[in-house]
């Protein structure tokens, strides 16, 4: 028997309705094999950093998973390409963005997968959301160097 682990994953669209895309996507995820959805943030709008196009809208979900990071990874992708997610170019607007922002306690660098997620603690989009449900994640160090991001909560 495989053990769960602790995973969290950031969610975010900026194209068509996001806030019901996002919804969407919770609801996939929590229908992975093996996965159970344990917490999720409320929804943020965010200006989009190190990118152009509308506005995005974001959450945080925590997850306990059987799944591998890879067959994580491969699920979460299938649930971008079901939302209509097409990759012209890097940090192109899009329907729907799902990364892993942890994996228990994994360290892990290939060419398809990091985590813990290279940039999480720089992104205000990230760790606002993050803090709501997992408040021990993130210091209020981090969230002081990212004060300075466009980042609301949506009621």
């Amino acid at each position: 028997m495989v053990e769960a682990v602790s995973a969290g994953i950031g969610l975010g669209a900026n194209l068509g309705d996001c806030a019901a895309t996002l919804r969407q996507a919770l609801q996939g995820i929590a229908a992975l094999p093996g996965t159970q959805l344990l917490r999720q943030s409320s929804l943020y709008r965010s200006a989009p950093v190190a990118a152009t196009g509308p506005d995005y809208v974001n959450a945080v979900a925590e997850i306990l998973t059987t799944l591998s990071p890879q067959a994580l990874l491969q699920a979460l992708q299938n649930l971008e390409h079901a939302a209509g997610r097409e990759r012209p170019y890097r940090n192109a607007p899009r329907t729907l963005d799902l990364d892993i922002l942890w994996w228990g306690e994994l360290q892990l660098h290939t060419p398809t997968l990091t985590v813990p997620h290279p940039r999480m603690h720089e992104r205000a989009f990230v760790l606002l959301p993050l803090a709501e449900i997992a408040p021990e994640r993130v210091t209020p160090e981090q969230l002081r160097a990212v004060q300075g991001q466009r980042v609301e909560r949506l009621g």
